[in-house]
């Protein structure tokens, strides 16, 4: 009853004030990691048990068997089958995603928020809303599982034939199971992340690579960076609780909204995407805080002198970057961060074993430079992305297109329809007279469509910008390209947020699809005007 009063009072339903508490304990728990003492196997230990501890007191005794498939049928295939673990546990853990997803319907309860607790099928929705924030962390654990797995898988290929990235992480002996069961639960870390890897994990318990103490010195102290993230988490939910009751979603259906003139309709559009964001910059600075204060989210120390402590590892989200984005190619550079990492590094070495066997294709298996479509300015995780989360679908001598931006999108939307990571928990009721069978959301589809036709049409206004010499034409080019991205963003993220496909087309086509038809004409004139390449160097060539 108690826990009731609570949640009433902030808003939000039971099982997303349960998450929450749990969810902020990881960094208390994170904390004590520091302080376990012995070595790396009682690390590991405490890892495993207290990220199961957590997933037990937010979601049931029921959380940790469902972790627990994609968890056992990844060791099983590294013990198993070395040579195909990749490829087997890829499958075999989405398809697990897809079936949990599609049986508990958990798009439903992401999207209203809140339970009616007079309702006859109270006991049903709150199910299923337990079930929605406990796939969240299931969608973490299965993309740490096949990290892993694949790093395993590549420890048996020649180095010559591996990418720098696959080089580094690679495992070239089995995990234990202690030491593998840690990584997957790591104190909480797979409530909402950042996804790591298992080389990164095993060198952080063990102190070795950048956590020994070198001539830099020794592991940084992490209480000045985590006071950043929580105070950066406090101002974030402070904007969305406020922004929320003036932008709710549910006036997308309010036949006053249809009465606004166009302009009016479309800066609700953006508003409600912007207010959207900023619950995932709340909760992805509370998980940033969690790994900072660890130690893992520590990357490295900076070239200036003195030397300052990185904590890239722990950032999935540059909120900046994100909401003054001059061009949309940089948005996968500083959204959801790691998992556009994963999505590079894991998902299509994947998919490059597949084709090989069966397209009659060579591929690439360079990393390729891509830096010709991309601004001069990116800050620095252009370095670690390049925005080529498609680079392994690029064929021998060829540049990539619109197909492996595309390919890339549709496998971020098929991981989004699995679930979302979030519940709002805030203004509406489930409507619990409807019922959605597929549990699959043309929304996320056509989000992710959107996204890519986005990304295309930027990249069409930044090689205009590129190949003009006339300074203040370049400064209109680049400020179209940002007021270009913040139209389509917001425009096409209501999909996002609203899933059905009515509601999406309804809201798209209250503004005439403006984020989609410019998008398609951009392109349809980057094909007709073209300016010249721009002249690189032999020396750049040759790279």
């Amino acid at each position: 009853m108690e826990m009731e009063s609570m949640a009433s009072a902030i808003g939000v339903s039971v099982p997303v004030l349960r998450f929450l508490l749990c969810f902020a304990a990881t960094i208390p728990v994170n904390f004590l990691w520091r302080l376990i003492p012995g070595g790396p196997p009682t690390k590991h230990l405490y890892a495993a048990l207290s990220g199961a501890i957590l997933s037990y007191l937010s979601f049931g005794f029921t959380s940790n068997l469902h972790f627990l498939v994609p968890m056992l049928l990844g060791y099983a295939s590294m013990v198993l089958c070395r040579r195909y673990c990749g490829i087997i546990t890829f499958f075999l853990g989405f398809g697990y995603l897809i079936g949990c997803h599609v049986y508990y319907m958990s798009g439903d309860a992401w999207k209203e928020g809140g339970i009616d607790a007079t309702g006859k099928h109270y006991r049903l929705v709150f199910k299923s809303l337990v079930f929605h924030l406990l796939f969240g962390s299931l969608m973490v654990i299965t993309l740490k599982v096949i990290s892993c797995v694949i790093n395993y898988n590549d420890g048996v290929l020649k180095g010559e034939n591996l990418r720098e990235a696959q080089k580094k992480n690679r495992l070239l002996k089995l995990p234990s199971i202690t030491e593998y069961f840690g990584y997957c639960l790591c104190c909480g870390s797979h409530f909402a992340g950042p996804v790591y890897e298992m080389k990164d994990y095993l060198d952080w318990t063990e102190k070795k690579g950048i956590w020994m103490h070198s001539e830099k010195g020794s592991s940084p102290s992490p209480y000045g960076a985590t006071l950043r993230a929580l105070l950066q988490a406090a101002i974030c939910m402070g904007l969305y609780l406020y922004l929320v009751s003036h932008f709710p979603l549910s006036w997308f259906t309010d036949p006053l909204y249809q009465e606004c003139g166009f302009w009016k309709r479309l800066g609700y559009q953006y508003m409600s995407g912007f207010t959207a964001r900023w619950k995932y910059y709340f909760i992805w600075s509370i998980s940033e805080a969690s790994m900072i204060i660890s130690g893992l989210g520590f990357s490295g120390w900076t070239d200036s002198s003195p030397h300052k402590p990185r904590w890239e590892r722990a950032k999935n989200v540059d909120i900046l970057g994100v909401e003054l984005a001059k061009s949309s190619v940089e948005l996968p550079l500083v959204w959801n961060i790691q998992v556009s990492t994963w999505l590079r590094h894991c998902e299509f070495p994947v998919f490059l074993k597949i084709a090989c066997h069966v397209l009659p294709l060579h591929f690439d298996v360079a990393c390729l430079d891509g830096s010709s479509c991309l601004a001069e300015n990116l800050n620095q995780l252009k370095t670690r992305l390049v925005a080529n989360v498609y680079e392994r679908l690029i064929q021998k001598g060829k540049k990539p297109g619109f197909f492996q931006l595309l390919a890339t999108q549709t496998v971020s939307a098929v991981w989004h329809v699995i679930d979302a990571f979030f519940v709002s928990g805030h203004d509406l009721m489930i409507k619990t007279q409807k019922s959605h069978l597929s549990g699959l959301y043309p929304g996320y589809i056509i989000f992710f469509v959107q996204s890519a036709l986005m990304i295309a049409g930027s990249r069409v206004i930044y090689r205009w910008q590129q190949a003009t010499s006339t300074a203040l034409l370049k400064m209109i080019l680049v400020f179209l390209n940002f007021a270009y991205t913040l139209l389509v963003l917001n425009y096409s993220c209501v999909g996002f947020m609203v899933l059905s496909l009515h509601e999406t087309l309804a809201s798209y086509g209250s503004v005439y699809y403006i984020g989609t038809v410019v998008p398609i004409a951009l392109i349809l004139l980057g094909n007709i005007i073209k300016p010249a390449k721009p002249v690189r160097s032999k020396a750049r060539k040759e790279q």
